[in-house]
């Protein structure tokens, strides 16, 4: 019975990896590449070297994102897996199949907000099922794992030169536009996801503070705070732990929880700014592969 549930689990990952897939490739044929935004990742250069040289942005993110995906399972190894090669391969195939599909939209400002939002809708749910569409991700954890900084700010680096790129590519307007998508989009996987912000404050009150202690440690890799507390209702002592992760990790934490210590008490919250070891500067872990 639990193999059974564990097929059918992934089994919905995969279906969930493929429909968010399906919107991201929709996202960028409908609104994106008429408008000529450059909205960061692979699909943004694909936009670039389209309007350089024709280049079928199908084929342009294909010869990305196989080579970094071959890269990626070289260099960084677990975190890559069958789910991501669905991702990173769907996503073109969509674009492909659905080419000269786009909507009458002459104002760059709503396709930057519809495309931002659909294609936030996309990554979303691509990340709920525990995959990934690859392109400047992927680039973005093997500049972490050299470098020691954090992903969130090597994504915001990759994307940030494929913007400046735009601008000098098409102009500052369209790159302002591109922007603006980058942001929607953000929000959007954001509120798909867990309904907050990027970086997550957890807070959990438990009396099974070790086996917390463990998933935190082992499954995430993750620092924490424990807080002795006094139940209000039972009078009794329990332990608050606090951790701070970011936004891909809360949701993976989020699904630990719930499947080894439902009984504990969770609370995620929004952390406006993060400074110390793993977020601001390197982890311990990460300087000693430097």
């Amino acid at each position: 019975m639990i193999k059974k549930n564990q097929k059918k689990k992934v089994i919905i990952e995969y279906m969930q990896i493929m429909l968010g897939a399906a919107l991201v490739g929709l996202a960028y044929n409908m609104f994106l590449l008429p408008a000529r935004l450059a909205a960061g990742g692979v699909s943004g250069i694909s936009t670039i070297l389209y309007e350089l040289f024709q280049f079928n942005p199908a084929y342009v993110q294909w010869l990305i994102n196989i080579p970094l995906l071959i890269l990626g399972v070289l260099i960084v190894g677990k975190d890559f897996s069958w789910k991501t090669l669905v991702g990173t391969t769907f996503v073109p195939l969509v674009i492909w199949l659905t080419t000269g599909i786009h909507l009458p939209i002459d104002n760059p400002l709503l396709s930057a907000i519809y495309g931002g939002i659909m294609l936030g809708v996309g990554l979303g749910i691509v990340y709920r099922g525990n995959g990934s569409t690859g392109g400047t991700a992927l680039i973005a954890q093997i500049l972490k794992k050299f470098t020691g900084i954090s992903s969130g700010f090597s994504q915001l680096l990759v994307d940030g030169l494929v913007v400046i790129t735009s601008a000098l590519v098409f102009d500052f307007e369209l790159a302002l536009y591109a922007m603006i998508s980058i942001y929607v989009t953000s929000k959007v996987i954001d509120f798909v996801q867990l309904q907050t912000s990027p970086t997550k404050l957890v807070l959990i009150i438990t009396d099974k503070e070790e086996e917390i202690q463990s998933i935190i440690k082992h499954e995430i890799n993750r620092g924490l705070t424990k807080i002795k507390t006094l139940g209000g209702y039972s009078n009794q002592e329990k332990t608050m732990i606090l951790c701070v992760v970011e936004q891909s990790e809360a949701v993976y934490f989020k699904k630990l929880l719930l499947e080894k210590e439902p009984a504990s008490f969770v609370i995620f919250l929004n952390a406006s700014e993060i400074l110390g070891r793993g977020f601001s500067k390197a982890r311990f872990d990460e300087k000693e592969v430097k």
